[in-house]
């Protein structure tokens, strides 16, 4: 978790609040990285409206011309199923005005000097296969489509890209956007002398993916709970058969070794007493609830049982502060789903402030009908967890200061 220091460092970043736009041309690099079905029928557009305040900041202060940059999944060259056209309907819906589409960064650069007051959209900047290679000439290109830079895109954050890192290099102004200072104040509120008891509640299928954060939060937090096929390679390490179980078996020394530490610095590890086990998850024809340590022969484990969860709901009401990165179980398929959504239910009845990270988290917590009750739910996965590592981001790094 972050040492004051870096916390405090990344809050001393400008805004686009701290600075004139006036007549000035505005590039903002947003994540509208958005899920969508196999008909481009976009089914959450939470990262649209999150980058909503800083564009429509630009439009009430008189911004010349705003271009917005992208990326949209992980396309092999320019595929155009990966095209950002199938984001513009929602986002003039969204903006209540007419947004321009330029496939390549001349066409934006063209518009800008015919239209002035005008927002255009750049097709899918990994489009560019500089972009992730953090390509200087690619850089100097979008930095001549603009005076100010503004770094909203919190969820590519932790990346050395072209659009939200090398760009920097090139603009006189470089500062960050709502949302970006709305993410990291809500990040120092957890980090930065929380209200205590402070809980993490992490899951999830890999121990790998968390393994670092696990060794650095037991400096900072009070309480963990580990559930998820995370939770098997723990159970493992304590000597349970985990039958078919996903488990990680060349980290149970490490997950031992987790434990110990936890124990001699005081903080307590809750992990499930009970197990909802299946055949199959996609045919389930056998469901099981049985303690842990008596998962039946050839099963896997899905979800944490009803004592875990009775057990889990004492802990987080007893804390102040409660971070959560990780589903306790295969909340997707219905019948897998109850530890998870009882959870969501337990914490958005609670006084504790409750910081949400992680894609598959904030998706169970919709799903569970408790988005409006969570205090804070983050818009990175990678970049959360590079924070609650205590990791400065590097787009922080190139951004002014105040």
């Amino acid at each position: 978790m972050s040492k004051p220091t870096s916390i405090s460092l990344m809050q001393q970043t400008k805004s686009i609040r701290d600075i004139s736009i006036q007549s000035k041309n505005i590039l903002i690099r947003v994540d509208f990285n958005v899920p969508m079905d196999k008909d481009f029928n976009i089914s959450d557009d939470t990262r649209m409206r999150e980058a909503l305040p800083t564009i429509n900041y630009c439009i009430d202060n008189g911004a010349k011309s705003i271009v917005l940059v992208s990326h949209l999944g992980r396309p092999k060259g320019k595929d155009a199923s990966f095209s950002l056209k199938h984001v513009i309907k929602r986002l003039e819906r969204l903006l209540n005005r007419e947004v321009f589409f330029a496939d390549t960064i001349e066409s934006a650069k063209k518009q800008q000097e015919i239209n002035t007051h005008q927002i255009i959209l750049l097709e899918n900047i990994r489009f560019y296969e500089g972009e992730t290679k953090n390509d200087k000439e690619l850089s100097r290109k979008l930095a001549n489509l603009c005076d100010i830079y503004v770094n909203d895109a919190f969820g590519t954050s932790h990346r050395t890209h072209a659009s939200t890192y090398g760009i920097a290099e090139f603009v006189s102004q470089k500062v960050a956007g709502i949302l970006l200072k709305k993410e990291i104040d809500s990040f120092a509120k957890v980090t930065h002398n929380p209200l205590r008891p402070l809980l993490l509640i992490v899951g999830g299928s890999k121990v790998s993916s968390k393994l670092r954060l696990l060794h650095k939060v037991l400096n900072v937090v009070d309480k963990i709970i580990i559930g998820g096929a995370m939770s098997n390679t723990f159970l493992m390490a304590m000597g349970y058969d985990m039958q078919k179980s996903l488990v990680e078996q060349n980290l149970v020394d490490d997950a031992k070794n987790i434990m110990q530490l936890a124990k001699e610095k005081n903080v307590k590890i809750y992990l499930p007493v009970d197990i909802v086990s299946t055949d199959s998850l996609n045919h389930p024809k056998n469901i099981h609830i049985t303690p842990s340590q008596d998962i039946p022969e050839h099963c896997i484990a899905a979800d944490i049982g009803p004592a875990s969860v009775k057990l889990f709901t004492e802990v987080i009401t007893s804390c102040q502060t409660v971070i959560w990165n990780g589903p306790l179980g295969v909340y997707e398929i219905n019948q897998f789903s109850r530890g998870t959504f009882n959870l969501a239910h337990t914490l958005a009845n609670t006084y504790a402030f409750s910081f949400i990270g992680g894609g598959d988290t904030t998706d169970a917590i919709d799903k569970a009908g408790q988005r409006d009750n969570m205090s804070f739910i983050s818009t990175g996965g990678g970049a959360s967890l590079e924070l609650l590592e205590g990791n400065i981001l590097p787009t922080f790094e190139v951004l002014d200061k105040k």
